[in-house]
């Protein structure tokens, strides 16, 4: 228990401190957001303010784990998926800022380098970490192996993730708010099963997501870009492999799941009916602002939505 407070307040902490450093930083190296013209035109007054605040959880996360647990395997592991993903982002956004763009990576080169990092993790995690091709079905208490389509798996888990949280990255606080509740089910879990490296590291998860609220809340100071929103993609999807939670993590991240869909079914639609949409803008999160609902009226009621998806998801792997 000693080590779980440990992780979660250095990481806070970190974050706390560094706030005040890096935003003048970025302000100074004019690293910027860029807005989309195509969104909602409320939002175009936040052009300018300071992005790849992301790079605050490659240290919080870091620093928090490795304090309190040591930089052990499996604390090696989840930090290659954090920072493999994290990495990958920062390239996104470092691109953005310098050619003067809403667009970095080519969405080919992003999806070969997530796959590549959920391939090395999914290998690690099987040959190294045993942690065994099987899938835990949730509820029902039963497994199933699958072989070494395990890895394949893996990979289109991590991915979907990792694309799931940066597609919620779209208003203040909200990314950050609702991975704070996937991380502290996270945590339940974890510190249930006995698992306390892995609850080490949700600890300072969570710290860093909470750390990082203190600047991100509306009117956000700064924003996590991509190199935020993958990291924390990477963070989950690794948590999910080895707590073997896979098929649980939808329900963990609900609102990352709808958020998707919504983008998903309205390009489909587009396509079908030649035009016509269902959603005011996808992801969905645009829709209610498009539809009269303030910022901050969106933001906490999807971190409403977090908190009940997280319950559920604590209560299906503790206590049903």
């Amino acid at each position: 228990m000693q080590n779980i407070v440990i992780a979660g307040t250095v990481a806070l902490g970190i974050c706390l401190v560094s706030g005040p450093i890096l935003i003048p930083f970025l302000r100074w190296l004019k690293f910027g957001q860029t807005i989309r013209t195509d969104g909602p035109r409320t939002h175009l007054k936040k052009s300018g303010t300071p992005t790849m605040g992301g790079i605050m959880f490659f240290f919080s996360i870091t620093i928090g784990s490795v304090v309190a647990v040591g930089l052990n395997a499996r604390t090696a592991a989840l930090l290659l998926g954090t920072l493999g993903f994290g990495f990958i982002g920062f390239a996104d956004d470092l691109i953005i800022i310098v050619k003067q763009r809403s667009l970095g990576l080519k969405a080919r080169e992003k999806i070969l380098g997530q796959i590549l990092i959920s391939g090395i993790f999914a290998y690690i995690a099987v040959a190294y970490l045993q942690r065994g091709t099987e899938l835990i079905i949730p509820i029902l208490n039963t497994s199933i192996d699958i072989g070494w389509f395990y890895i394949p798996f893996v990979i289109f888990i991590m991915v979907g993730t990792n694309n799931a949280v940066n597609l919620t990255d779209g208003l203040d606080g909200l990314a950050a708010g609702v991975t704070l509740f996937a991380a502290l089910s996270y945590l339940l879990i974890t510190k249930a099963w006995g698992q306390y490296e892995l609850a080490a590291f949700s600890a300072a998860l969570l710290g860093s997501c909470l750390g990082f609220l203190f600047y991100n809340i509306n009117p956000a100071r700064i924003f996590m870009g991509d190199t935020g929103s993958l990291a924390l993609g990477g963070a989950l999807g690794s948590l999910a492999v080895l707590t073997k939670t896979e098929l649980l993590l939808p329900l963990i991240g609900g609102v990352y799941v709808l958020e998707t869909l919504s983008v998903i079914i309205q390009v489909v639609y587009f396509k079908l009916t030649g035009g016509k949409r269902i959603f005011r803008m996808s992801p969905l999160h645009h829709h209610f602002e498009l539809s009269g609902w303030s910022e901050q009226k969106v933001v906490i009621i999807f971190w409403i939505g977090a908190a009940l998806f997280a319950s559920l998801a604590v209560a299906s792997a503790l206590y049903v």
